[in-house]
């Protein structure tokens, strides 16, 4: 008797069982579970992300300008440097002796001027001694001419004294001539001095080339030489040795690869964030200074109009972004990454973009599968893009594709142009059945799954 109470009892409720999944079944057939969200306002940011590396705007090789070889370094990799700091010594004997000799050289020069000027004032007071002596023998050329047409005089002192004068007028002629010939000698010296200045200046000049000196504020970046290694200069088309790189760190940019699908919305001066990958956490604030105008392969970074191979494969371009505020922690050559923001527009409709579908109006049309025989005749219309915007009341909840037009792109989100409106439940997926779906058909919010995190979503 109690196992028949107990049989009764365990088919009673199955068959409740039974009934709730058969109400349960009838209620749900002919609907499509469906995720929804309501369509709400919000900020939208386009990003442009591309990696690359820290370089400074302003870097040079410190290189060899003698050759010889390198006595000292006064620095080392690493070491910040003011413009104007010694930064190597290359050895120098030769370049010391030529300036010493030239220095002698000078002196001399110097102090033969000074005779040649003390030997021009001797013959200016040579001058004006002819100069009074001639004025005294005209004097008495004169006086003799009367005394002698005056009968008083006798010819041969006449001729005497005439012979007198005309001699004077040669001593000063001679003494003009000797004036003349030192000041020549004079000047002949000081242009051999200039000479001899202008030599020390050229010696001195190789003498300071054996002294490598920072060109501005830096960093030392590379050292490939050592000390007691000898350098040598650079000639013709062959560079010569470097000492060393020097990069101005004021000024600090990352350089990085954008993808060509995104290019084309990069601008001169947009803000970018950037980050670099010794320094976790830290971003720096930059804007967009440079962008490329030559496609790069990714493969090998070579522009794409000197490269040979008539390979296709996806391109870059250059894009440099200058830091805001440098920072003393960066190092050329750090791995960075850089997000730009393109565009940015506050309090626009937006919608996610996984509920976007190409949708044709056709695709409505089809019963079963099937098209009618009229219509797979007929040219199909162009698919569109849209949404599904859920109407009626619950219950009796239907899709209606609405095309969108759409606008700036987010992360997850895209700005809605044309078509929905603020509060419009739309369709978000599942992805297989989003790409199935059509007009007209009966659907019902799916609670077994969690919903997107969008403002508003529907339940």
């Amino acid at each position: 008797m109690n196992i028949k109470k107990i049989l009764l009892i365990s088919l009673a409720a199955v068959a409740v069982v039974a009934l709730v999944a058969l109400f349960i079944w009838r209620q749900q057939s002919g609907y499509t579970k469906v995720l929804t969200a309501k369509i709400a306002r919000q900020d939208l940011t386009t990003v442009v992300s591309g990696t690359g590396q820290i370089k400074p705007t302003t870097y040079v090789n410190v290189g060899a300008n003698v050759m010889g070889r390198v006595t000292r370094f006064y620095v080392k990799e690493g070491d910040s440097v003011k413009k104007g700091e010694v930064l190597a010594q290359i050895e120098n004997v030769q370049q010391t002796a030529n300036v010493v000799g030239q220095e002698a050289a000078i002196a001399a020069a110097k102090t033969d001027i000074s005779s040649y000027i003390a030997a021009e004032k001797t013959a200016e007071a040579n001058v004006e001694h002819a100069k009074a002596d001639l004025e005294q023998k005209k004097l008495d050329w004169e006086r003799e001419q009367a005394l002698y047409q005056a009968g008083i005089e006798s010819k041969a002192n006449f001729d005497a004294k005439k012979a007198l004068y005309d001699t004077d007028v040669a001593s000063v002629a001679q003494a003009v001539a000797q004036l003349n010939q030192a000041k020549a000698q004079t000047d002949s010296a000081r242009g051999h001095l200039g000479t001899q200045v202008a030599t020390l200046r050229a010696n001195q000049d190789m003498l300071d080339k054996t002294i490598a000196s920072a060109p501005f504020d830096g960093i030392v970046t590379n050292m490939p030489i050592k000390e007691g290694e000898t350098v040598v200069t650079g000639i013709q088309n062959t560079a010569g040795s470097t000492l060393m790189t020097l990069a101005d760190m004021s000024v600090i940019t990352a350089e990085i690869k954008v993808d060509e699908t995104d290019i084309v919305s990069v601008q001169l001066g947009q803000p970018a964030d950037v980050t670099v990958d010794a320094l976790p956490g830290k971003v720096f604030k930059g804007h967009v200074t440079l962008v490329g105008d030559q496609a790069l392969l990714r493969s090998t970074g070579q522009a794409t109009s000197t490269s040979t191979s008539g390979t296709e494969e996806a391109k870059d371009f250059k894009v440099v972004v200058t830091l805001d505020q440098p920072s003393s922690e960066l190092r050329p050559g750090l791995s960075t990454t850089a997000k730009i923001t393109t565009a940015q527009k506050p309090g626009v409709i937006a919608l996610p973009i996984q509920a976007l579908v190409m949708h044709s109006p056709d695709d409505d049309k089809a019963k079963g599968g099937v098209q009618a025989a009229s219509s797979a005749a007929a040219v199909k219309a162009p698919a569109q893009q849209g949404v599904f915007v859920i109407e009626g009341k619950s219950g009796k909840l239907r899709t209606r594709f609405v095309p969108v037009t759409t606008g700036i792109t987010g992360t997850t989100d895209i700005e809605a142009l044309s078509g929905i409106k603020e509060g419009d439940e739309i369709v978000l997926g599942p992805y297989k059945t989003l790409r199935t779906l059509k007009s007209n058909t009966l659907v019902k919010r799916d609670t077994a799954k969690p919903m997107a995190a969008e403002p508003g979503s529907g339940s």
